[in-house]
């Protein structure tokens, strides 16, 4: 327990100028608190290295965090799954969206575990709060990478990737995910 209140606390402090681009904007550290308790209690996982990582990935991603300061707080098995799940902000975006949809099938269970979580939280938000500016267009495009990722992640935990699903058929229903054309599911993967 001491493990995740300092990670709690390290994130809240390394987030703490950042919001979600919801209407709200909502502060950035409840959607890191939102990915452990999906992992905790959608997932069931109990492994505190999992839930920490859960709670710092995107600390280096989105912050001035290096690795060796994750490592020199939260060891080596929390630092390696943060860095399988984070991406290199130096390349473009389509880019980097391609390589988490190529990668997301070797990447350890773990961080697996923790890409679920965020993709499930993410989804949450999507539907409940999205992003301002984004058109029905962006959101169904997100949804399909989003299961794209999603599907390279399968056979780690039946209950987040049934999540997932659910979510995604919510998604569809609403979005009209399936009946997105072909350049809407690939636009956001080419280079």
């Amino acid at each position: 327990m001491t493990l995740v209140l300092r990670a709690l606390r390290f994130a809240a402090q390394r987030h703490s100028e950042q919001r979600r681009k919801d209407a709200a904007a909502s502060p950035y550290v409840n959607h890191l608190i939102a990915v452990a308790e999906t992992l905790w209690c959608e997932g069931g996982i109990r492994d505190t290295v999992t839930i920490v990582s859960g709670i710092l990935h995107d600390t280096i991603e989105d912050t001035d965090t290096v690795p060796e300061e994750i490592e020199s707080r939260f060891g080596k098995a929390v630092r390696a799954i943060v860095a399988e799940v984070t991406d290199d902000k130096g390349l473009p975006k389509p880019l980097r969206k391609r390589i988490q949809v190529e990668t997301a099938p070797r990447i350890s269970h773990q961080a697996k575990w923790v890409k679920l979580a965020d993709k499930i939280c993410n989804l949450e938000d999507i539907m409940a709060s999205p992003p301002t500016g984004w058109g029905e267009k962006r959101k169904r495009e997100y949804v399909r990478w989003a299961k794209q990722v999603v599907d390279g992640l399968r056979g780690t935990n039946a209950r987040l990737e049934t999540r997932f699903d659910e979510l995604y058929e919510q998604a569809d229903r609403v979005f009209a995910v399936g009946g997105a054309s072909k350049a809407e599911i690939q636009g956001p993967l080419d280079p």
